[in-house]
């Protein structure tokens, strides 16, 4: 079973999914450190990503001060990772 780390940031997603890629590629390219959960790879973690979100919405980003994003925008994220000082 995947749990989340507290203090890295957690990305639940799938490789199929448009919005995980876009979350992924912008956490990549700003050199982020994160744990990228596959939910094809690990099917059950869909259901820790929906215990969190209360959604069956990807990605689930959770952050290191335990707030989350569903399907956030770059902007959404990128405001959140200056808020922890990470970019």
């Amino acid at each position: 079973m995947t749990s989340t780390a507290p203090d890295t940031i957690t990305m639940f997603g799938a490789d199929w999914c448009r919005d995980c890629i876009r979350t992924k590629k912008q956490l990549d390219e700003l050199g982020i450190e994160y744990t990228y959960v596959n939910l094809v790879d690990e099917p059950a973690a869909a259901d820790v990503a929906k215990e969190i979100s209360g959604r069956t919405n990807i990605p689930v980003v959770v952050y290191p001060d335990a707030t989350h994003h569903v399907e956030p925008s770059n902007d959404d994220v990128a405001a959140k990772l200056r808020e922890l000082s990470l970019i």
